[in-house]
């Protein structure tokens, strides 16, 4: 416990004040040892714990970590100050008044441990809640609400969707009284229920500070605030986090397709720090969330849920590709089948474009040797082209000029010339020096400065590189290390980061540019590439 809250306490800007000590026997912690009533506690698995007589072998030990608590609560209140500096101990009841008045006033941590699996611990957290945090008013205060106003307000803070009572919204009631029946920002309230785990116990009013649930309130989502009035507002929700990992799935049966659509809707309700992306690129339905376990959670969570069996893979890179060389194409399409026949002859010029010009085409036909009513159609055929160029991958940044070409008055038609198109994109491609094109991101990446040494490590395994690095606004003993790594090399980024941080480093990504590829990486791509495409 201790050398955790050392490594908690090097991120975190606030003082973390230990709250109690573990007993042991052996390795085994058996219960703890409030530090402000001195008092022992052995634990008992499903049942309240049991005081006993605070051992021997433990007195060192409380007596060094009390000492520790109340000179941090010190540092924030000169007469406790004075009393410790002439040996004077404070009353108990005092202890309690100052833990209660630093937490309110956000200026320590409170620290508790236990075992939720077992109920150890857990009563004496919430006795702590119950003791110590603000009043609902204050904190109503806090949020711009109005406790004293006549208007019913509540604000939900989570939303789950239980098999047998539907969509529930966890919320905590701010100002007045809700009651069941009642009409909340113009939804009616279908059932008011407080939990406990997954005992439900029907409500037929709820007053302010009391978190319960509201039944069936389908057109309210987590962090709205909602009033009788329908006009109540509360500030300080945090936006949700940006996604830092993500798989591609699909379920396992196709026609179980639909019916996943509608659990990932829920899922993504219930947890905004999930979501969901139909790929334009890939054509892959991507799950993004904070980390590999927190996506496998979700995915857990479809099966046993929804019986939903749901395959997951890494995603696929959206590589594409360009031209470095122009050329001058020529192509017919010719076919004769008794009847109209099919005739179309294009000339075509590709060149490239700079980076991020996309596709551009044009004509420069005199003299009506194409007629005009197939221009379109020869623009058509390109484009269907390039959806997969000569490496397997979508062309960007080309431009084709029509220059010439010829038609029949009989056999001639759109699609011919499409036809004609797509042969000439299709034989003069490969001599333009196709080149791979891999998407690079900078990345912006926070962690405290005690590890930003490693981050040369990190970034270079991972063909990344750093592009400069200062300290993070805001945020006492913390780096922010600016790189650019290619997207191939993001995949599990935030897993190894994290490792190396004692879980707290983050980053944030967007798209920066796209970069050729070469060499062997780039052949290999193209390989597999090649054999996807050939399943």
């Amino acid at each position: 416990v201790r050398e955790l809250l050392e490594a908690l306490q090097a991120v975190s800007e606030r003082p973390l004040v230990l709250r109690e000590i573990p007993l042991r026997d052996g390795e085994t912690v058996t219960g703890h040892v409030d530090l402000v009533s001195e008092r022992a506690f052995k634990w008992n698995p499903g049942k309240p714990s049991e005081l006993i007589e605070l051992p021997d072998s433990i007195k060192d030990r409380q007596f060094e970590a009390r000492t520790e608590l109340l000179e941090s609560l010190a540092d924030f209140d000169d007469k406790l100050m004075e009393d410790l500096l002439e040996d004077v101990v404070p009353a108990t009841g005092d202890v309690y008044g100052h833990l209660a008045k630093t937490l309110q006033e956000d200026q320590i941590v409170p620290v508790f441990f236990g075992s939720a699996e077992h109920d150890n611990g857990v009563r004496r957290l919430l006795k702590a809640l119950r003791h110590e945090a603000p009043e609902p008013s204050q904190t109503a205060e806090r949020l711009g609400l109005d406790a004293a106003a006549s208007d019913p307000t509540a604000r939900v803070f989570k939303t789950f969707h239980a098999g047998h009572t539907g969509k529930l919204s966890m919320a905590r009631v701010w100002a007045g009284e809700i009651a069941d029946g009642m009409t909340l920002n113009g939804s009616r309230l279908s059932g008011l229920h407080r939990l406990l785990g997954q005992k439900q116990d029907k409500l037929a009013k709820a007053g302010a500070g009391e978190v319960v649930a509201l039944g069936r309130m389908d057109d309210v989502a987590t962090g709205d605030t909602v009033s009788a009035s329908g006009k109540a507002q509360s500030e300080g929700w945090p936006e949700p986090l940006k996604p830092l990992f993500s798989l591609a799935i699909h379920a396992e049966n196709r026609a179980d397709e639909v019916k996943l659509s509608g659990a990932l809707s829920k899922i993504v309700e219930e947890d905004s720090s999930l979501s969901v992306e139909s790929s334009q690129d890939t054509g892959e339905f991507l799950l993004w969330g904070q980390g590999e376990m927190h996506l496998l959670i979700a995915i857990d969570r479809l099966r046993n849920r929804n019986n939903l069996t749901v395959k997951s893979q890494r995603p696929q890179v959206p590589y594409k590709e360009t031209i470095r060389k122009p050329v001058s194409q020529h192509a017919r399409h010719k076919k004769q089948s008794g009847g109209h026949g099919q005739f179309g002859d294009v000339h075509v010029d590709i060149k490239p474009l700079p980076r991020g010009s996309g596709f551009q085409f044009a004509q420069t036909i005199s003299g009506g040797v194409v007629p005009r009513q197939y221009f379109s159609s020869i623009e058509g055929g390109i484009k269907d082209y390039l959806v997969r160029g000569p490496l397997g991958f979508p062309v960007v940044d080309i431009s084709v000029t029509l220059t010439d070409g010829q038609f029949h008055a009989v056999d001639s038609s759109d699609m011919a010339f499409k036809a004609a198109a797509q042969l000439a994109m299709r034989e003069g491609m490969p001599k333009c020096n196709p080149v791979l094109l891999e998407p690079i991101f900078q990345v912006d990446i926070a962690l405290p400065n005690e590890f930003t040494s490693k981050i040369q490590r990190l970034v270079s395994g991972r063909r990344g590189q750093i592009v400069g690095f200062d300290a993070k606004p805001g945020w006492k003993g913390w780096d922010e290390v600016s790189v650019r790594l290619p997207q191939s090399e993001m995949h599990d980024l935030i897993v190894e980061l994290r490792s190396m941080t004692l879980g707290v480093g983050t980053f944030q990504w967007k798209l920066d540019n796209l970069q050729d590829l070469t060499g062997r990486d780039a052949d290999k791509v193209v390989a597999d590439r090649a054999e996807a495409l050939a399943q």
